[in-house]
């Protein structure tokens, strides 16, 4: 699965999977929020958007092993952004765990700003942070 692929690394450091490795992308898939990245014939990516009246939440961005390194992350983030202008929403929302500091750190440079951190109920323990990048819609 390239979920389980992308996010191993972290599923070794928290020492179990994090929520996107166990989420089932069914009913994802049937409301139109999972989006590939195609590149020559392979999937460089996946991305999965929920679209609200008044933002997109960005749930997971998965690039896989054989793809990581290559900016693959980035262009589905401006491909998000790209998203929200067609949609004329304000802004892109996103939660992710404390500890993932890689991602924290792309999506600061990328323009997201930390509105919070707060305790996650699955599993107990770990702390997610608020992210949020406002976009000019107009």
């Amino acid at each position: 699965m390239l979920t389980a692929a992308a996010y191993r690394p972290y599923t070794e450091l928290f020492g179990s999977p994090p929520i996107p490795v166990t989420e089932d992308y069914t009913p994802r898939i049937e409301r139109g929020e999972v989006w590939l990245r195609d590149i020559d014939g392979e999937i460089a990516g996946l991305t999965v958007v929920e679209r609200h009246s008044d933002h997109l939440m960005l749930f997971s961005i998965a690039v896989p092993p054989a793809f990581q390194g290559a900016g693959h992350g980035l262009a589905m983030l401006e491909w998000l952004e790209a998203k929200a202008r067609e949609w004329v929403l304000p802004e892109i929302r996103l939660y992710t765990n404390a500890r993932m500091e890689r991602n924290i750190a792309l999506y600061r440079a990328f323009g997201f700003q930390e509105t919070g951190r707060r305790p996650n109920l699955y599993p107990p323990g770990w702390t997610l942070v608020d992210m949020t990048k406002e976009i000019d819609a107009a």
